[in-house]
C-alpha cells in the first residue's frame, strides 16, 4: 500500500494537480475523550491520501461529516483539508488500513500490518462507549483487534454484518453499531441512503445519552 499511495501522490489527479499530496500512512484523529469511535476502511487515494487527514476531501467525507455534525459530534458538516477548522466533539475517527489501497481493497497482510495501530487506539481511547464500523472490512478489523486485546471472549459468537445492526456483548465494552460504508458505490446506487446513514448516528447519540444518564444517577 505504501508504494501505491506514493505513486498516486506523484501522478495525482488532473483536478488536483496543484496539490502537494500527503502520500503517506495516516493516523486517526479526533477527541481523545471520545465516547464515539468511527472505524472506516482506509484513506481514499485522492481524499485522505491527498489531504493528509482521514475522511477529508472526498464524497465519503461529505457524508460522514454531515452525519457527525447533524448529531452533535462535529462543529461543521464539511471536511475539505487539514486546516479547515474541523473539530470533533466526543468522537474519534480511525480506519482498518492506514494507507490508500489499490481499488479500496487492502490485502489480508496489509490489514494485519495495520492492526497494531487500531489496537493501540482502542487501548488509549478509554471513554469510548459506542463504535460505528463503516463496512464489512472495518467491522472485521475492529472485531479482530478487540479479540487480540482480550475484550471479546471465545464464547462470544461474532454476529453477521448488516447495516443498522446493534450488538452489545459485555456491559464493560462499547456497543457496536454497523453501517454500510458511505462510498460512491453504495451512495450512488441507493444501497445506502442519507436516512439510513443518519439513523446509525442517531442511535449512537441515543445510546451515549442513555449511558451518561445512568452514570449520572449512579453518582
Amino acid at each position: 500500500m505504501i508504494a501505491y499511495c506514493r505513486e498516486i501522490a506523484a501522478t495525482k489527479r488532473r483536478m488536483y494537480a496543484d496539490w502537494d499530496y500527503w502520500g503517506k500512512p495516516l493516523p486517526g484523529f479526533g477527541d481523545p475523550e471520545a465516547r464515539l469511535l468511527v472505524v472506516g476502511l482506509a484513506p481514499a487515494a485522492h481524499g485522505g491520501n491527498r489531504t493528509g487527514r482521514m475522511f477529508t476531501g472526498d464524497s465519503s467525507a461529505d457524508w460522514l461529516m454531515e452525519a457527525l455534525h447533524a448529531h452533535g459530534f462535529a462543529n461543521q458538516p464539511t471536511s475539505t483539508h487539514r486546516d479547515d477548522g474541523l473539530k470533533l466533539h466526543g468522537a474519534y475517527i480511525t480506519a482498518a488500513a492506514r494507507c490508500a489501497p489499490p481499488d479500496n481493497r487492502p490485502t489480508t497482510e496489509e490489514l494485519a500490518n495495520c492492526r497494531p495501530y487500531l489496537r493501540r487506539e482502542l487501548e488509549l481511547l478509554r471513554n469510548v462507549r459506542v463504535v460505528i464500523v463503516l463496512g464489512r472490512i472495518a467491522y472485521e478489523a475492529f472485531w479482530q483487534a478487540m479479540k487480540e486485546l482480550g475484550r471479546i471472549g471465545r464464547d462470544v459468537k461474532r454476529p453477521d454484518f448488516a447495516h443498522g445492526a446493534v450488538f452489545a456483548w459485555d456491559p464493560a465494552q462499547p456497543t457496536l453499531l454497523m453501517s454500510y460504508h458511505p462510498s460512491r458505490q453504495n451512495t450512488q446506487t441507493g444501497r445506502l441512503t442519507r436516512d439510513m446513514f443518519h439513523s446509525v448516528f442517531a442511535m449512537a447519540r441515543k445510546l451515549i445519552a442513555q449511558e451518561e444518564a445512568l452514570s449520572g444517577k449512579a453518582r
